[in-house]
Parts: C-alpha cells; structure tokens; sequence
C-alpha cells in the first residue's frame, strides 16, 4: 500500500466510538476518517454517513479500512463483508461472538490479502509492555486478578451485553486476560470457577476463577460488575524476583525498584499498529483472550444470583 493517508470508517457510532475511535484517529497522521455508519446521523462535517455498511462499500467514497465498533453479535457479516471487497479490518475487542466465526475471518483474510486486526487495547495500556519485558524471566509463583466496575456507570441501558455472545462480566474482564496472556511468560488454563448470574439475565454479573500455568503456578481471577466508589482494575504477579503490581488497569507499574508511569496510549496505539499492519500487509489476530472466556463458559459453576435492573 502506498503511504497515502488510510481512508477509514467507523461502523457503530456508540460510546467507545465517540470517546475512544474518533479522537484516536484525528490525533494521527495516517488516517483519515472518510465515513461513518450508523442508524443515526452523527452530523461530522466532511465525513460521509450510511446507514449500512453495504450502502457505503455500494455508492459511498472509497474507503481502505474499516473499524467495527457495534456489539460481537452482529461484527461478523460485516467484517466478512469488509473483507469480500479487500477492506482492512479493524475488530473490536472482543473480536467475536464466538470462537469459530473469528477463525472463519481469519482464513478469510489471508485469501483476500486484506488486513485483519483483534484490537485488545488494554495491551497498549501504559505500562502493559514494560511488564512483559520484566517478567520474561522470571518464575512466576502466583498471580492474583481483581477487575471489579459498576457497569450501571460504563455501560447503563446496554441490553446486548447481557445477551448471549455479549460476555457479561467477562465484557471488562477480558481485558484482564488480554493483559494476563500478553505478559505472562507462560500459558495458562481454567481449573475451576463460578458464575453469578442474575436470574432476567443471560450473562454473569461476576465471576470468580481460578487458572494454573504450564508450570503450576495459580492465577486467581476476581470480576463483579457490581463495585461502587472506585474502581478495581489491579493485577499482581508473585515472582523469584519480587512482586510486580498493575493498577488503573495496566496504566501504573510497580516493580521491586519502585513506580513507573508513562503516558497512556491504548487507542493511538491501537491505530498505530493497525496502520503498520496494513502497511506491512499482515495480520494480527490472537484469541487466546476469548478463549478463556470461552472455557470459562464451559466448565465454571453457574450460581443463580438476584435479579439485576439498571
């Protein structure tokens, strides 16, 4: 591809869109938003809108890529059909519903030399590859998760999360796991686990599990979507070295030595790494994240818990 501006377009105008997507793609100089679509007019001068993305790769401004920011539900006809018409493909985390359509895009990708990108932006979160560098070797002896947020705040009247393929609880929490399975040295698998959920739900309200790695050592997962005041989203690894700490989820390090911060660039990030891969006519797609969640699903207890209203 030539080193001309990418042309992309946003796909589902909702709150990560506005907060996260928008800004990240002015503030870069490889992009340029070309179009949106959405089922409301957003009124972005300069920027085209479509109702449907069939409508914009149809009779809209030409595009090289697309971010799909709807809900896992409905991301893989559309990403499919981006990828029909040799559109790069920018996925949301998490990158599908299930595990098997994710895998069908992939294979998809690769026959039509289009880009396809997993965007897990908690592993641009500050101090996510610090972390990883420190720990890759060490001995891990323990690692303990507590992801706890009160989803009336981060996400109030989003019925399609507590549909099936919307994760629930697991909505935040694979952000933990994206993080635990980019910085743990080794892999890691469910042993047991519960799941609280709400009887006029479909998806768990909290979660509490318990993994081990290749080598033995525990990893421990704390999720409740029901935290008032402030918010938890720390990670603590136990090693022959000491103990390494995230909080303010991966934004603040702390090693042995003392704190580090750095500036937080989880979205430019993202834009940063989807634009080289274009570039470099490649893909980046790893589901190990969802695949826990997956295995959660499948072996951990279900525990019926009361009703939940927003």
């Amino acid at each position: 591809m030539s080193t001309e501006k990418i042309r992309v377009a946003i796909v589902g105008m909702g709150k990560i869109a506005i907060d996260q997507h928008v800004p990240s793609i002015a503030r870069s100089q490889e992009y340029v938003l070309t179009a949106v679509v959405s089922s409301r007019d957003p009124a972005m001068p300069g920027v085209a809108w479509h109702k449907t993305l069939q409508s914009l790769l149809d009779d809209g401004p030409a595009i090289d890529a697309v971010a799909l920011c709807t809900p896992p539900q409905v991301r893989y006809d559309l990403a499919s059909l981006a990828l029909s018409r040799g559109v790069h493909v920018f996925l949301e985390k998490p990158p599908g519903a299930t595990l098997a359509e994710v895998g069908l895009l992939e294979d998809q990708a690769v026959k039509s030399g289009a880009t396809l990108f997993a965007g897990w932006h908690s592993r641009f979160a500050a101090g996510v590859a610090p972390a990883r560098a420190w720990l890759a070797d060490r001995r891990i002896d323990s690692v303990s998760i507590v992801w706890r947020e009160d989803v009336r705040h981060w996400h109030p009247g989003q019925a399609w999360i507590w549909e099936p393929g919307g994760l629930g609880v697991f909505d935040p929490g694979i952000n933990a796991l994206s993080i635990a399975t980019y910085i743990l040295p080794n892999p890691f698998f469910l042993t047991t686990g519960t799941l609280s959920t709400p009887a006029n739900r479909a998806a768990p309200i909290a979660a509490d599990l318990t993994f081990r790695d290749a080598l033995g050592a525990p990893v421990t997962m704390d999720l409740d979507w029901r935290q008032t005041g402030p918010q938890s989203w720390d990670m603590t690894v136990e090693t022959d070295a000491g103990t390494l700490s995230l909080a303010k989820g991966g934004g603040v390090l702390t090693l042995p030595s003392g704190i580090e911060q750095h500036d937080d660039e989880e979205y430019p990030g993202l834009y940063a790494r989807f634009a080289a891969l274009i570039r470099a006519g490649e893909s980046d797609v790893d589901t190990s994240p969802l695949c826990l969640v997956a295995d959660a699903f499948l072996r951990a207890t279900r525990v019926p818990v009361e009703n939940f209203h927003d």
